[in-house]
């Protein structure tokens, strides 16, 4: 009997993770016990995603406001800093911008425009023409901005960020002067002490102002190390983080390739079924209504098995039937087609029959698919179970 269906995502509830939870056991049984309440099967190559946020809990792995504070006064002096593109998010950087206000004497806080790095907008580009502003040039001040634009709020949230996160850092008793700028030099007019909060341009932001003689840390610079027996994250440092309480940060977890692994040998034990598993945040796909790009993590996924390594390597089943096989219809068409994935070469990089498959990562794809699964909010699934990802049209 043909099969009539192929990749099928799964959200899996899971009990409420706190510190120190065998996350191990939990994803294993929560899978299992799933699988046998729903009463579907479990396949080789299945993949178990598990949310970042969950390892980072169960790691226990956060830091305070004051750890932030203290970490960005020793690396960048304490007086006046220069606080560059940030992304206007409450959850990402609310809190984040209170520990950087408790390290600092005055913020220079930069802007970019007419969105952050993510795409969340304060202006569209329409906007900005209507006022005869280039963003490629033009340096505005808060009052030019607001006569310019007045105070516009964002579309979905309805927070006037510029205004939420001056007062963020005024709270603090720290001077605050807002710019609007899209040139990481421009920074360096005010001042020579600079925390760079991009996260996909940081490199070579910290690269151009490093050039110019600034001192500079990025946010994967901060909270690399304990402090006061805090977590941290060796690599990441904040990037990757999500508000906890108001006074505290759940950071991207750490040293989670043993856990992956481990569930991976867990799931094999109970149920004879060789499995992949990953840890993944935030997909990385744009809305098309917001404009938002959604990848406010540093990587799509921190930690995963052997199996998901590389790319997929895929032929496009409609430039087969358009072109190869143009003149066949039915099963004849089918039949052609699925001979040619079964004789497919293992690397159709550069080829034809591969042209306009999707060139990403793996991780990257399966990420995104776990992460529009799982939501963000009360769906209760942070560990997802998608099976026949690996699967193609001759598998019955």
């Amino acid at each position: 009997m043909s099969r009539h269906t192929g990749t099928v995502s799964r959200g899996i509830r899971c009990p409420i993770i706190k510190q120190g939870d065998d996350l191990c056991s939990i994803v294993t049984d929560s899978v299992l016990e799933a699988s046998r309440e729903d009463r579907f099967d479990l396949h080789d190559r299945d993949v178990v995603a598990i949310t970042e946020s969950i390892v980072a809990r169960a790691q226990g792995n956060y830091c305070s406001v004051d750890d932030i504070g203290e970490d960005v006064r020793e690396k960048l002096g304490g007086e006046d800093i220069g606080v560059i593109f940030p992304i206007t998010s409450r959850n990402r950087f609310s809190v984040l911008l209170t520990g950087i206000a408790r390290g600092a004497k005055k913020i220079y806080l930069m802007f970019s425009y007419p969105s952050d790095e993510v795409g969340n907008a304060f202006l569209t580009y329409d906007d900005l023409d209507a006022k005869g502003v280039n963003p490629f040039s033009d340096v505005l001040s808060e009052e030019k901005y607001i006569e310019l634009f007045g105070q516009p709020c964002h579309e979905f949230t309805g927070v006037n960020y510029v205004q939420f996160f001056k007062e963020l850092i005024q709270k603090e008793g720290c001077e605050c002067e807002v710019i609007f700028a899209n040139q990481a030099k421009t920074i360096l007019n005010y001042t020579k002490n600079v925390l760079t909060c991009d996260i996909h341009t940081r490199q070579r932001t910290k690269r151009i102002l490093k050039g110019l003689g600034a001192r500079v840390c990025g946010l994967d610079d901060i909270m690399t190390t304990s402090r006061n027996g805090s977590g941290y994250n060796e690599k990441y440092g904040l990037l990757g983080s999500n508000k906890a309480t108001d006074e505290k940060v759940k950071l991207f977890p750490r040293d989670a390739q043993d856990l992956v692994e481990a569930i991976q040998k867990q799931l094999f034990e109970k149920s004879g079924k060789h499995m992949e598993v990953m840890v993944y945040g935030d997909g990385a796909f744009k809305d098309p209504q917001g404009k938002i790009w959604e990848l406010a993590d540093p990587v799509v996924s921190p930690f995963y098995t052997e199996g998901l390594k590389g790319t997929p390597n895929e032929v496009k089943i409609k430039y087969l039937a358009d072109n190869d096989y143009g003149d066949l219809q039915g099963e004849d068409l089918k039949n052609a087609i699925k001979e040619t994935i079964r004789k497919k070469d293992s690397n159709l990089v550069g080829k034809m029959i591969s042209e306009g498959t999707t060139p990403r990562q793996l991780t990257d794809l399966i990420g995104s698919l776990c992460d529009l699964t799982s939501g963000s909010g009360d769906k209760g699934t942070p560990v997802v179970l998608v099976q026949g990802y690996f699967d193609n049209y001759t598998n019955e």
